[in-house]
């Protein structure tokens, strides 16, 4: 079995050798790892398939230094493509990783899966120090945001990043379709 070069199509060649829900498991269980966790069987082998690895020692000594986290980015981002709601509180906890890019992944989750319940955290993450946070969390507020939150998208639009600006522009109308009303 070759390595696929896609995400998607790694997330596939996963579930055909383990089946949909061991996956959305595994991708559950690396996404509750912390900060400096190396993933260990079942998950390593996961995580190596995700992420495309041929070297075991890259994910064991977190190789190159202090990327451990990729594992976590992996699994979030396999769940755009694998989904069981079994994986849920793992992607709301997602939201508060140590790692800018396991939030902002977790947050194109949220919106890929329409997760409802994670409206008021995504709503907080708008103020998050990374712009593509910022901005992937806008997004998902346009998907599963109601009237009350319209006022973080607001104070979007004066963000010193330009494109999150762009971003909350955009959703807001997004929202206010969606809604029917003026926000």
């Amino acid at each position: 079995m070759g390595v696929a070069s896609s995400p998607q199509e790694r997330v596939e060649q996963a579930c055909d050798r383990w089946g949909d829900d061991e996956v959305v498991a595994r991708c559950a269980a690396l996404l509750a790892l912390g900060p400096d966790d190396v993933p260990t069987a079942p998950g390593a082998e996961l995580a190596m398939t995700l992420g495309g690895l041929t070297d075991e020692s890259w994910l064991a000594t977190g190789k190159p230094p202090g990327h451990a986290y990729w594992a976590r980015v992996w699994a979030a981002r396999a769940l755009l493509y694998v989904w069981s709601s079994n994986a849920t509180s793992a992607v709301l906890v997602a939201l508060d990783d140590d790692h800018w890019r396991v939030r902002e992944m977790a947050a194109r989750v949220v919106t890929r899966r329409e997760l409802a319940e994670a409206a008021e955290l995504v709503a907080a993450r708008t103020s998050d120090g990374s712009p593509r946070v910022r901005a992937a969390s806008a997004t998902a507020l346009g998907v599963i945001g109601e009237g009350e939150h319209a006022g973080v998208l607001h104070a979007l639009l004066d963000d010193p990043d330009a494109a999150v600006a762009r971003r909350a522009a955009a959703v807001l109308e997004t929202l206010r379709r969606r809604l029917d009303r003026a926000l």
